[in-house]
């Protein structure tokens, strides 16, 4: 676009008007980051919802309810779903929460059997320090997500107290899929016992199925084996089940969806206007330039050139502000014990960056296409 000798002129003018600059600066950096934020929300909806053809998982829930403190089936339904057809292994699951409402700092427990690592319900999940063998042996021992870990500040040995249940830390464990992420596993005896002596009830059944495509069919059959006890069950996908216990978050991400692109309507507005402002103030030095030799055209490109600039400065920033706060905070959105994680990957900088050229160039052309238009004698009469 331009040979690198006239670079120094294009950033001569940026510091030669510093407030001018500074603020279209400033105003591309938080539209930026309000649009990256934005982005990592939607991309951590998507992780925690989006069926995929290798998910094997049902989530078994006490019919019509929605929050853990609600949903209690007895145990012993384990054996019925065991003997079904296509089910390959069922993992009874007390879950407690501190707070079942929407929030950004939940934590949850989850109570499992000390085989349920062995039953390739959690196939995904790999302890990264600590001992499995450790959380096997002691009843009060906690095995924590890494995100949970890292929000909290804990680590391996750590005891911590979450309203009545008082744990010990002896593992951290790490998971590519999103809820595994954000618990923390205890021994199921244990936390029935602290959680109201619930002894023999349970939140939820995650089973693990032979085959993708049985899903449907070993969730009706489940759901039928069910349909007459006095405690009725409802039976979905995992990812259907987030997706449903999360429709208020899915509806205030996709709204916020439409914030991010309006971010960028009003990046685009400002950096027309500044290049703007900025030609019409340098009408008479472009002339200049037009005697030394400058053609129109070289003109027009060093006044897109000058947008792009300032545009790809702003929004560097803006990126690297919102992938900071995004991958130091830990956010995570919690309601009734499941997360959605703001997840922030280098594609999204990527498209980020291109987005801020594009609009850079794009309001760089219309004072480009004012300035190749106007004549020399009719700029130095301008001013």
């Amino acid at each position: 676009m331009l040979n690198a000798r006239y670079m120094s002129l294009v950033l001569k003018y940026i510091v030669r008007q510093k407030v001018r600059s500074a603020m279209t600066i400033s105003g591309v950096a938080l539209a930026m980051f309000m649009f990256y934020s934005v982005q990592a929300m939607q991309q951590g909806v998507r992780a925690a919802t989006k069926q995929t053809s290798e998910d094997a998982t049902l989530v078994v829930y006490r019919e019509d309810r929605f929050c853990p403190f609600t949903s209690r089936l007895p145990e012993d339904y384990q054996r019925t779903i065991t003997a079904l057809p296509g089910v390959k292994a069922v993992v009874p699951i007390k879950i407690v929460v501190n707070n079942c409402r929407a929030s950004l700092d939940v934590v949850t427990f989850r109570g499992v059997p000390s085989s349920a690592f062995d039953s390739g319900v959690f196939g995904s999940a790999t302890i990264v320090e600590g001992s499995a063998q450790e959380w096997k042996r002691r009843g009060d021992a906690a095995l924590v997500g890494r995100r949970l870990a890292e929000r909290r500040g804990w680590s391996v040995g750590d005891r911590v107290a979450i309203d009545a249940i008082q744990v010990s830390i002896v593992g951290i464990i790490d998971s590519d899929q999103p809820q595994d992420k954000n618990v923390a596993y205890t021994n199921l005896e244990f936390i029935q016992r602290t959680a109201g002596n619930s002894d023999g009830e349970v939140t939820q059944f995650n089973v693990l199925v032979d085959d993708p495509k049985l899903l449907a069919d070993v969730a009706a059959s489940i759901d039928a084996a069910f349909a007459d006890a006095q405690e009725p069950t409802s039976t979905w996908t995992e990812k259907e089940f987030v997706a449903r216990a999360v429709t208020d978050i899915i509806e205030i991400v996709n709204f916020a969806g439409w914030l991010g692109w309006g971010s960028l309507a009003a990046v685009f507005a400002l950096v027309a206007n500044a290049i703007v402002l900025s030609v019409r103030d340098r009408v008479r030095d472009y002339a200049v330039l037009q005697t030394l030799g400058f053609s129109q055209g070289l003109i027009a490109r060093l006044i897109v050139a000058e947008s792009l600039i300032l545009s790809l400065i702003g929004g560097c920033a803006g990126l690297a502000a919102g992938l900071a706060v995004i991958h130091f905070g830990r956010f995570s959105f919690s309601v009734e014990g499941l997360s959605v994680n703001f997840t922030a990957g280098p594609g999204m900088i990527a498209i980020g960056i291109a987005l801020c050229a594009c609009i850079g160039v794009l309001a760089g052309l219309f004072p480009a296409w004012e300035a190749y238009r106007r004549e020399t004698v009719e700029s130095f009469r301008a001013v």
